[in-house]
């Protein structure tokens, strides 16, 4: 049923549209009081297994460790048995490559997707995602509408393959701009208007990140590694060095003992001199523009949240788990007045990995498909929860 609503209503717009018709340009929050930033992370203090059975991750905590939070109780659970149920998480920026969606065209409802959105957008994204160069593809303008389109292009391939896939599917995510693709799967934005808003947000990020150079790198690390106490220091030296309003923080939680770290390039550089310090043990840095969920990306914030209220946003059809906190977004309301705020806070996925997948003992887990270009949030799931990944699969576009 889900599903069939998203394709009446693509279907419908591009009768609406045509051929020639041209898709009116949609325009381009108030401040809060920051919460605590973990406040919704999960707490540890004992994981010793009672059973075989209650070893449901894989268990990559120090011994001793202790879950004090029950974060199922955050997670929609239906009453069937979980094994016939699935979730559906969206890839982000950063999983493009060139040639991605070339091997969904025999599937005509994914040709139909891509048309919109080359008429929605103005140029032929699918050329990009299929002949790139690279170097363009890569541009946040451009790489994230075809990721979005691409990981929904691949819900096509997965309705033809297998159909209660998607009928059977309770909840959605979708790490950073795929929180976008997976409101839109729920039916809580309209195809072509969450074409135009992720292109809105695609260039307001990369004026941003063009304002402030900023920069981004995965960090490993042990238990002894000081994430905060690095990223202090880091600021700090940014600002004896005469950088105004510098930052320097956890971007994207992905996993025990690995995160996204993220600030003004000068920060990133004092990092990689000082990694034992600090003991990190690897930082690499990832081939994106800017320093995205920092307040590098403030700029960006106002030019979004515009587009967003022009936009009748519905209450999702389906739970569809916000990358702030984790939680599902209550209602439409929820998701005008929160969805803005991740472009300036962490992507908090580990977080959500916990409330969608923790299990009692003995209690099986749903299906999980990725569908969207690479294998980046299967691999991190494996990570977190062992069990979970075991009924994982990808679509890959």
């Amino acid at each position: 049923m889900l599903f069939r609503v998203f394709h009446r209503r693509l279907h419908r717009t591009l009768r609406q549209l045509g051929t020639d018709a041209k898709v009116p340009p949609i325009a381009a929050g108030d401040s809060e009081s920051v919460k605590k930033l973990l406040e919704h992370a999960a707490s540890f203090e004992d994981l010793a297994r009672r059973s075989e059975e209650s070893d449901w991750a894989t268990l990559p905590y120090v011994a001793g460790t202790y879950i004090s939070r029950d974060q199922s109780q955050k997670a929609a659970r239906p009453t069937i048995d979980p094994r016939e149920t699935n979730i559906i998480v969206f890839p982000g920026q950063g999983s493009q490559y060139v040639g991605m969606g070339s091997k969904l065209l025999k599937f005509p409802g994914a040709r139909d997707i891509f048309a919109l959105a080359n008429e929605v957008l103005g140029y032929d994204l699918l050329k990009i995602c299929i002949e790139g160069p690279k170097s363009k593809l890569d541009q946040t303008k451009y790489c994230q509408p075809a990721v979005m389109v691409t990981s929904l292009a691949a819900l096509e391939q997965l309705r033809e393959e297998r159909p209660n896939a998607i009928d059977n599917c309770f909840a959605t995510a979708g790490f950073s701009l795929g929180e976008l693709t997976a409101l839109i799967f729920a039916g809580s934005i309209p195809f072509d208007k969450g074409v135009r808003l992720v292109q809105i947000r695609a260039e307001a990020m990369q004026l941003a990140a063009q304002q402030s150079k900023g920069a981004m790198a995965t960090a490993l690390f042990g238990a002894d590694g000081r994430i905060g106490e690095a990223c202090k220091e880091a600021i700090n030296w940014c600002i004896d060095k005469g950088i105004e309003n510098p930052d320097c923080r956890v971007a994207n939680y992905l996993y025990p003992g690995c995160k996204v770290l993220a600030g003004n390039e000068e920060a990133l550089r004092f990092l990689e001199a000082n990694l034992k310090r600090f003991n990190i043990r690897r930082l690499k840095r990832l081939p994106v523009s800017g320093a995205f969920h920092t307040e590098l990306m403030e700029p960006a914030v106002e030019p979004f949240a515009a587009a967003l209220r022009k936009i009748r946003v519905q209450d999702p059809s389906i739970s569809v788990h916000s990358n702030v906190d984790g939680k599902c977004y209550r209602n439409a309301g929820h998701i005008v007045g929160q969805l803005p705020k991740q472009i300036v806070r962490p992507v908090k996925w580990e977080q959500t990995l916990h409330i969608l997948y923790e299990r009692q003992a003995g209690v099986h887990f749903p299906r999980t498909f990725e569908c969207g270009p690479g294998k980046g949030l299967k691999a991190i799931l494996k990570q977190v929860n062992a069990k979970a990944w075991d009924s994982a699969l990808n679509v890959e576009a």
